[in-house]
């Protein structure tokens, strides 16, 4: 269904435009992980706090919080609809039937999002969420994609109807540029990430609709349950940092029996295969370091299908995995690499000549720009090392910096997240692979960087 961007945005009639439509407009793995959570820990008592990383943009300056309050308030008010249940129910997703329970989709029929907690601080929203896991957890989507559309809508009220027009042409114009420099690549396969950081959710449903019409067999799919619900695509995602930043948690407080600390990042993965099987066997390596998670790592992960790469060097982390993998004898061949961070089309598609097929002496990956690369004989073979599937989530859903004719810092997108920062009261930690994404009070990151190490942890600014 494609819509006339930019007349509805003129019209600003947010009655017929809810920022969430329905509770399936959410990432795919947060229905994976809250049936996870709901089976192994109901009742953990967690916080969920909104964290605004471009702290030079003063958010609570931007968007009103009036607005804010009707936005959250009327997600409060959405239920899954019968239609949604029969769908997540019957539909097949990795190739697997009955993925969720009927006492679990039963129980999800009843849910409603809790009560939030918002106040202002130092031009900045402090916005919490705090509960039962298993109720509470469906927040952070839906949180981080209101904010950034509403910070979109300030964006709007600065336009006049043939600005707008300008603003998506201009849009569009680089869109298509990106469609046209990933068509015909051999082997290429990328999905939209972008839920949660979107310029609006009409945004991205164009988005998806464009590059399922245009890119058969490169477009694998979307995060969002809702639209590929709604447009009979692929479902993507499997598990996310929440899961062992919560049982880590846990086993700090001595509430995981005797797993220890590094022992529950491995825990994770153990009932996850003991629930879910072989269909969604991809690790997040990052939470605390991948250089320790692969370094002791026991055998049987070895067997998982692949690795998400998240806040390391796509290129580095990519031959730190398949390296933990040869070295336990496995077929590299039949694992999967999924690059996500702050990916764009030329970097998805370097990555893509670094793992997807062997380069030919002399030409790095940096040489692949476009299609006609991957075609030139000279520069490539196809041979591929492993499989590789990359997901771009900001600059596939929110490129719009410098496509507005008139000042609007608005449509530049900030590094917004949502994480678990406590655990039945007590701090939650992310370390990352990069300084730069840890979470938590100073001292408790300082303890578990002294039960994790460093090693492999570098530095670099975080855009989105």
């Amino acid at each position: 269904m494609i819509h006339n961007l930019a007349k509805r945005a003129h019209d600003r009639n947010w009655t017929l435009d809810p920022i969430i439509r329905s509770m399936l407009d959410d990432d795919w793995y947060k229905l994976a992980m809250l049936q996870f959570i709901w089976k192994h820990f109901p009742g953990t008592h967690v916080r969920f706090t909104v964290i605004n990383r471009t702290r030079s943009v003063r958010l609570a300056e931007v968007v009103d919080e009036a607005e804010l309050r009707a936005q959250l308030d009327h997600a409060r008010t959405l239920r899954f609809t019968r239609s949604e249940l029969i769908w997540l129910a019957g539909n097949t997703f990795y190739g697997q039937h009955n993925i969720f329970r009927p006492d679990f989709l039963d129980w999800l029929s009843g849910l409603s999002l809790p009560p939030y907690r918002l106040s202002r601080m130092d031009g900045q929203f402090q916005l919490d969420f705090e509960g039962a896991w298993e109720e509470v957890t469906l927040w952070e989507i839906h949180a981080l994609a209101i904010l950034s559309e509403l910070r979109t809508r300030r964006g709007y009220a600065r336009l006049d109807e043939m600005d707008l027009d300008i603003l998506f042409a201009r849009a569009k114009s680089r869109l298509w540029s990106k469609i046209e420099r990933v068509a015909g690549v051999p082997g290429l396969k990328f999905a939209d990430f972008g839920t949660r950081r979107r310029h609006s959710f009409l945004w991205q449903e164009y988005v998806l609709e464009l590059l399922a019409a245009r890119l058969p067999g490169v477009f694998a799919g979307t995060s969002n349950t809702y639209l590929a619900y709604k447009h009979n695509l692929e479902a993507i995602g499997t598990n996310a940092h929440e899961l062992p930043m919560v049982l880590t948690a846990l086993a700090r407080l001595g509430r995981l029996g005797a797993t220890s600390l590094k022992d529950a990042q491995y825990e994770v993965l153990r009932l996850w295969q003991e629930m879910y099987g072989p269909a969604m066997r991809v690790m997040l390596p990052d939470t605390y370091g991948s250089t320790q998670f692969f370094r002791d790592a026991p055998d049987w992960a070895a067997d998982w299908t692949g690795v998400r790469l998240d806040s390391k060097d796509p290129f580095e982390g990519g031959e730190e995995a398949l390296a933990f993998f040869a070295a336990h004898g496995r077929d590299l061949r039949q694992k999967l690499l999924i690059p996500s961070d702050g990916l764009n089309a030329d970097l998805m598609l370097q990555l893509h000549a670094a793992f997807g097929g062997r380069i030919q002496p002399g030409h790095a990956p940096s040489h692949f720009r476009d299609a006609r690369d991957f075609q030139d004989p000279a520069k490539w073979r196809h041979e591929p090392r492993c499989r590789i599937s990359s997901g771009i989530g900001t600059k596939l859903t929110n490129d719009f910096a410098g496509c507005s004719p008139v000042e609007a810092p608005e449509f530049s997108p900030i590094s917004l997240v949502c994480k678990v920062t406590a655990v039945e009261g007590h701090p939650a930690v992310k370390l990352s692979d990069n300084y730069t994404k840890a979470t938590g009070p100073a001292e408790e990151i300082a303890y578990y960087r002294s039960v994790f190490g460093t090693e492999g942890l570098t530095e670099v600014p975080v855009e989105v």
